[in-house]
């Protein structure tokens, strides 16, 4: 098995970065990106933009991993 590339590490961190402020607007309506970035600045749209991204790289990533394995 392959180790993780600096790539996958970023994309993993942030879909897990997302997933805990999804959790968190889910339960608690509190929005931390907003909270420490602003409501939808630049930013912040930057963020989720990039959250949205490794989100994309993870689903091909864990599909090639899938794939792979069978």
């Amino acid at each position: 098995m392959k180790s993780l590339s600096v790539i996958d590490w970023i994309a993993f961190i942030l879909v897990v970065v997302g997933a805990l402020n999804w959790g968190l607007v889910g339960f608690f309506n509190f929005n931390l990106v907003a909270a420490i970035l602003g409501d939808m600045t630049f930013l912040a749209r930057v963020v989720y933009g990039l959250v949205g991204i490794a989100a994309v790289y993870m689903a091909i990533f864990a599909f090639k991993i899938t794939k792979k394995s069978v």
